[in-house]
C-alpha cells in the first residue's frame, strides 16, 4: 500500500510527529519521533537506538500509528539497513532539522543502527 501524496507530504513536512506503537496487554507507547521523506517514502529513527520502548515494539510488532494534527495514520514499520538509503536519510535530517547536536545524533550511532520505514497500513 502506499501512501496517500497529501497525507505522507503533511507527515514529512511536521516537524514533530508522534509514533503511538501497542503491545499486547500493555498500554501503548507514545512519543515524539522526527520524520523525513527520502525517494517518497517515509523513514524515523530512535533517538535512543536500541534503548528506545517505541522502537523495540515497532520492531517487535511491526505495526503501530504516527499521530499528528489529532488524527491518528495506521503503519507498518520495518526496519532498513542499506548504507546508500542511510546516507539519503542523513542527508534528509540535516536538511530538514539543521546542525543542532540533537540532528547530528540522528546522523550517528545509535540512531542510525534503528532506520524504520514507516508504510501506511490497512
Amino acid at each position: 500500500m502506499t501512501w496517500d501524496t497529501g497525507i505522507a507530504a503533511r507527515l514529512s513536512e511536521a516537524r514533530e510527529v508522534d509514533v503511538i506503537v501497542p503491545a499486547p496487554g500493555r498500554a501503548p507507547v507514545r512519543v515524539p519521533v522526527w520524520l523525513v521523506a527520502v525517494g517518497g517514502e517515509l523513514y524515523l529513527r530512535s533517538w535512543k537506538g536500541e534503548a528506545g520502548l517505541w522502537y523495540r515494539r515497532a520492531l517487535r510488532y511491526g505495526t503501530g500509528a504516527l499521530g499528528l494534527d489529532g488524527r491518528e495514520h495506521r503503519v507498518r514499520f520495518t526496519a532498513v539497513a542499506e548504507p546508500a538509503l542511510d546516507a539519503g536519510i542523513d542527508r534528509a535530517y540535516r536538511e530538514k532539522y539543521g546542525d543542532s547536536r540533537y540532528a547530528q545524533a540522528m546522523t550517528q550511532p545509535p540512531a542510525t543502527t534503528t532506520t524504520m520505514r514507516v508504510d501506511p497500513a490497512r
